[in-house]
C-alpha cells in the first residue's frame, strides 16, 4: 500500500549519467513533521524531537524504497572516509564520508549549508557520499573519498548537492588563504566582500577545482543555494538553529549495471 505522506516529499534526484543500479537522492525541508526551527523534514537528530526525526526518516525510507536503513555517520568537518558496512560495526562512526561496494548498503551525509557530494563509478561497482564544507574541502575530504573508492578517478562521476551559494558565503582571509596557498587557481573562487579582509567564497567552484585535480572530470549538479531558498532548504548560516537535509546513495540489489 502506498504511503501518501511519503509520496508528498520534495526530493532532488541527481541529473547525471550514472548506471541503472546506482540510486541517489537528496531531501529538502518539505514534507515532514518537525516543527518550529526544524520544520519540516529534518533528518538530523540534534536538538529536534526524536520521534519527529524518526518519522521523517521513515517517510524518506518509504518514498525512496531504500533497501536498508542508511549508514549514518557522525560528521566533524574532517576528511575521514569509512567503508560500509564496517568490519567492526559501531553506531554513527566519526567520519565525513562513506563508501560501499555492496548492493543494498545506503551511504548518507547530512548538510545545511555544507555541500553533500555523491559519487559512483561508470561501471556501477562502488558509490560514496561526502560532506564538504570549507574545512573539509580545504583538508581534502573529496580527494580522500576518491582515493578510498579504489577505482581510477577518470571512471568516477560526482554530483554536487545544495550548499550555501557564493552570494551569501562570506568568509575571512584565513579561509581564502587555506585554498589559495595550496592552489593559486582557487583565487578565482573568491570575490571581495563588503568589508576589508572578507571574501565571498564559491563552494561549488572550489569543489569542481578539487575534483578536477583529483582526476574526476565528470561533475554534475551545483548551483542550488541553501541560503537563498528558505522555503526549500535548511541553512545554518541563515537561521542558526535549523534542521538538516540528507543526501543518500546506494547500489540497488538485483539490478545490473
Amino acid at each position: 500500500m502506498s504511503d501518501p505522506a511519503a509520496a508528498s516529499l520534495d526530493l532532488l534526484f541527481p541529473d547525471w549519467p550514472a548506471p541503472a543500479r546506482v540510486r541517489a537522492a537528496c531531501t529538502t525541508r518539505a514534507g515532514g513533521v518537525s516543527r518550529g526551527a526544524y520544520s519540516s523534514l529534518n533528518m538530523g537528530r540534534s536538538g529536534d524531537d526524536a520521534a519527529a526525526v524518526s518519522e521523517n526518516r521513515r517517510r524518506v525510507h518509504q518514498a525512496l524504497g531504500l533497501p536498508a536503513e542508511p549508514c549514518w555517520i557522525r560528521q566533524v568537518h574532517g576528511v575521514r572516509a569509512v567503508q560500509m558496512p564496517q568490519a567492526a560495526p559501531a553506531p554513527d562512526p566519526e567520519a565525513d564520508a562513506s563508501f560501499t561496494v555492496e548492493p543494498g548498503v545506503v551511504c548518507v551525509v547530512q548538510a545545511a549549508d555544507c555541500m553533500p557530494v555523491l559519487f559512483c563509478d561508470r561501471a556501477g561497482t562502488v558509490v560514496a557520499a561526502a560532506h564538504a564544507g570549507w574545512r573539509g574541502l580545504a583538508g581534502g575530504v573529496l580527494e580522500r573519498t576518491v582515493a578510498a573508492m579504489g577505482v581510477p578517478p577518470g571512471q568516477l562521476l560526482a554530483w554536487l548537492g545544495p550548499a550555501i551559494g557564493p552570494e551569501a558565503f562570506e568568509v575571512g582571509e584565513e579561509v581564502r588563504e587555506a585554498f589559495v596557498s595550496a592552489d593559486a587557481a582557487a583565487a578565482g573562487a573568491f570575490r571581495a566582500g563588503a568589508v576589508a579582509g572578507k571574501h565571498y567564497a564559491d563552494l561549488f567552484a572550489l569543489a569542481r577545482l578539487r575534483l578536477a585535480q583529483a582526476g574526476v572530470s565528470q561533475v554534475s549538479g551545483g548551483g542550488l543555494s541553501t541560503h537563498a531558498d528558505p522555503a526549500r532548504f535548511y541553512s545554518y548560516r541563515r537561521d542558526g538553529v535549523t534542521g538538516r537535509m540528507a543526501a543518500l546513495i546506494w547500489l540497488e540489489p538485483g539490478v545490473s549495471s
